[in-house]
């Protein structure tokens, strides 16, 4: 999977409007604490409520990638009774970031999960990465198959997109089939380069 953010397709308009609808939902619930509202958008412009997680999500590195931010440092903080010590319009953005899944699967069966034993790991020090990982772990049948998440920041998205595909290319991951050969296909096909991927890209790029 891959993740993004900003939106190429949320302007600050529509920004504005999805955080007005979120902040009248955990509101209208009393919710405190760390959530995240999901939300689908038509062609029109149109989103609706998707689901709530009261949790960070998985690809939450990407937003503090583009605000500076530590999530979960601030999660931390509520939880133990502060109040956040910023508004919503201190909230900047800076540049581009992408976050893509490294799994245990293979892409030409499926997606089908792998598990075994993974020979030799070795991450990459141009990006991000976020792993439990050690040069000769055991990949197991029982979780999900995500072993670790790669996240690159840019001045813009083009830029971002580079760098990731540039520290994926410096990954090393071997013993275990993962699929990220699939992940810099994807990041280097012109559809996804130029910010035109939807939910069919890989059935219909895919090969």
């Amino acid at each position: 999977m891959l993740f993004r953010s900003p939106s190429p397709a949320v302007n600050a308009e529509l920004r504005e409007q999805m955080g007005a609808v979120a902040v009248k939902a955990v509101l209208a619930i009393a919710y405190e604490g760390a959530g995240t509202l999901e939300f689908l958008l038509d062609p029109d412009g149109n989103f609706y409520f998707m689901e709530m997680n009261t949790r960070l999500q998985v690809e939450h590195p990407v937003t503090e990638a583009i605000t500076g931010l530590d999530l979960v440092e601030l999660q931390l903080r509520v939880a133990s009774g502060q109040k956040l010590p910023l508004t919503q319009q201190q909230v900047t953005f800076s540049g581009h970031a992408i976050e893509v899944r490294l799994c245990a699967e293979d892409p030409a069966a499926q997606f089908m999960p792998q598990s075994g034993h993974m020979a030799l790991w070795r991450e990459s020090e141009l990006v991000r990465v976020e792993h439990g990982l050690n040069r000769r772990s055991d990949i197991p049948p029982y979780y999900d198959s995500m072993v670790a998440k790669v996240i690159a920041h840019g001045h813009d998205r083009d830029e971002a997109r580079r760098r990731l595909l540039h520290g994926l290319a410096d990954t090393v991951a071997l013993g275990v089939k993962t699929n990220q050969v699939f992940l810099a296909a994807c990041l280097d096909h012109p559809v996804f380069a130029a910010g035109q991927a939807t939910t069919a890209f890989i059935g219909q790029h895919q090969n």
